[in-house]
């Protein structure tokens, strides 16, 4: 295979018909510039200058690769060009996936700094609940992916993965504005036995530790309405339909009133899982915007 170093050389050559300057244009001594050519001559098996004391004369076949490597490497200068930008975490593409109420509250401040940053990188964003993410994170399909765990219903993340934890949601208390309770900073769940209450599905890990609050507190919560999406709980729970246990990043700006179970802190912890092994450079970004997202919202949620 030719080298590209000798064409390029070859070709600075052919259009000023002298090694010394070609070799004061490319940086090379004249004596570096006559070595390339006869490796490049032997490469080709064939002469590709005609040399005299003074001057030297290029022959056709030096003329044709002269004018025909030019596509090449300006082809491989472009390789080089987009290999050095996805190195750099420039160019390229980041996957990532999330549950749904981060991807409400977390990742659009957190995608719009990474395509600030990285206006040439593709960055792709799937939704899921952990279960349905987990896979993709541990075959290589996603960079990282943006779940949730519960402190009354813990689990265990597969060792393979590093897991940063990004934010702490305490739990509330949802009750409808006209509420009888509703002008109270906390509330004894106590007080909400009789209540008719909104959850998630009963195989989540919110409608479990809401069963194991209310046990604790001496009551089995009458679940009426059942969704997945917070949306819909804090709708219901506005329309006076019931009452709800939500994370804190699930709670609407208005419509609702919001109390802190007395006797409680109880949590849902966000986190980010990835293959510690990944060296997708565009990750690192993406791991610190998330966490500045996050530190954001903890701002904004401190009286």
């Amino acid at each position: 295979m030719l080298n590209p170093i000798h064409l390029r050389t070859l070709r600075e050559c052919v259009r000023t018909g002298s090694f010394a300057e070609a070799a004061r244009n490319l940086g090379y001594t004249a004596s570096a510039v006559s070595q390339q050519m006869v490796l490049l001559e032997r490469a080709v098996g064939a002469p590709l200058f005609e040399r005299s004391a003074r001057s030297v004369r290029a022959t056709a076949v030096a003329e044709l690769l002269a004018e025909r490597c030019g596509a090449v490497l300006g082809a491989l200068s472009t390789v080089e060009r987009e290999a050095k930008a996805l190195v750099a975490g420039d160019a390229g593409t980041l996957r990532l996936a999330s549950f749904a109420t981060a991807s409400a509250k977390v990742l659009p401040v957190a995608l719009a700094a990474i395509v600030a940053a990285r206006p040439n990188a593709e960055v792709h964003l799937d939704e899921g609940e952990p279960d349905e993410v987990l896979g993709g994170v541990l075959e290589g399909t996603l960079d990282a992916a943006v779940v949730f765990a519960y402190d009354l219903d813990p689990r265990v993340w597969p060792v393979e993965l590093r897991s940063t934890e990004l934010l702490a949601e305490p739990l509330a208390i949802a009750l409808p504005e006209s509420h009888r309770l509703a002008n109270g900073q906390e509330v004894d769940l106590a007080e909400l036995a009789g209540e008719r209450w909104i959850c998630t599905r009963a195989d989540t890990a919110g409608a479990r530790s809401l069963s194991r609050m209310a046990t604790a507190a001496g009551f089995d919560p009458g679940i009426i309405f059942r969704s997945n999406d917070y949306g819909v709980v804090a709708e219901l729970v506005a329309r006076g339909l019931g009452v709800a246990m939500m994370p804190r990043l699930a709670v609407p700006d208005h419509g609702v009133r919001v109390l802190r179970p007395a006797g409680w802190q109880a949590f849902r912890r966000v986190l980010v899982l990835h293959r510690p092994q990944n060296s997708n450079p565009l990750l690192p970004l993406a791991l610190d915007c998330l966490a500045r997202s996050c530190a954001d919202l903890r701002t904004r949620w401190t009286p």
